[in-house]
Formats: C-alpha cells, sequence, structure tokens
C-alpha cells in the first residue's frame, strides 16, 4: 500500500490535476520511506514494478518508463551534462540493480539491461546489454516475446 510506486501514481495524479504542494509533500515520502527519488512529473506505466520497494532508485523527471517494466534496487535514470533530454524505457524492460541508464536513450521493448551496467546509447528492443560502457552481449526474439 505504501510502496513506492502507489506513492508516486499518487502524486502523479495530484500533479496532473494542478495541486501545487502535496505531490512535493509526497515526493519527500517516498524519498525517506525508501531512499528512492521518483519526482511527480516522471512517467511509470502500468504494472512497473520496483524492486525491494524502490529503494535507491533514482529516476530524472522528464524519464519515461513503460508498461510492465522491473526496475531493481539503486538503478538511475537520469540525465547527462551537455545533453539535454532523459532516459525513455519501453514496455517490458528489465533492468538489474545498480545500472546507470543516462542521457536521452531508449531502450527498446524487453530489453535487458544488466546489473551494474551504464548505458550512454540506444537499446534496440529485445536485446541484452551489459557492462561499463554497455555494450549488446544477446539479441534474441525470447527477450521480445516475454515483453508481450
Amino acid at each position: 500500500m505504501f510502496d513506492a510506486v502507489h506513492l508516486h501514481k499518487a502524486a502523479r495524479g495530484l500533479h496532473l490535476r494542478g495541486v501545487p504542494v502535496v505531490p512535493k509533500v509526497i515526493r519527500k515520502l517516498i524519498q525517506y520511506l525508501h531512499g528512492s527519488y521518483l519526482p511527480p512529473e516522471a512517467e511509470l506505466g502500468e504494472g512497473t514494478e520496483l524492486g525491494y520497494g524502490g529503494l535507491g532508485v533514482v529516476i530524472h523527471p522528464d524519464a519515461r518508463v513503460g508498461r510492465s517494466c522491473f526496475i531493481s534496487p539503486q538503478v538511475t535514470l537520469g540525465g547527462r551534462s551537455q545533453k539535454p533530454g532523459a532516459p525513455i524505457l519501453e514496455d517490458g524492460v528489465i533492468v538489474g540493480s545498480g545500472a546507470k541508464i543516462l542521457g536521452p536513450v531508449r531502450i527498446g521493448a524487453g530489453a535487458r539491461v544488466g546489473a551494474n551496467a551504464v548505458v550512454i546509447h540506444d537499446v534496440p528492443a529485445g536485446a541484452t546489454v551489459a557492462g561499463v560502457p554497455a555494450r549488446i552481449i544477446g539479441r534474441g526474439a525470447e527477450n521480445a516475446a516475454e515483453a508481450s
């Protein structure tokens, strides 16, 4: 009931209705309870889950997360200096613990991002990436099929 995603949905709903202060109070509550930064401006799709209640997750206000994504603890979806924009995760993306997805990159549907990977380039649908900087280590129809 008080996990980070449900609190974020409440804050986002109020933000979209133009309520001025309460969404920011809820964001702070999320920060204190879960150690996460989930601004009400960020879009989280239906069915998206944050591992362990979203511990340590940081999401840029302009980031968009599709439906049925799974974001593990300590993940950052953030910006990069000198590059405006924020990450976009399409439907069914799985992001491993400690991964950093930085800048105006698009992670395709059904893609998987390995633990502690640093993603600074677009990832095609169904691909698996790992490493610093992240590179494609696998492509498969099995990843894309699971996202459906």
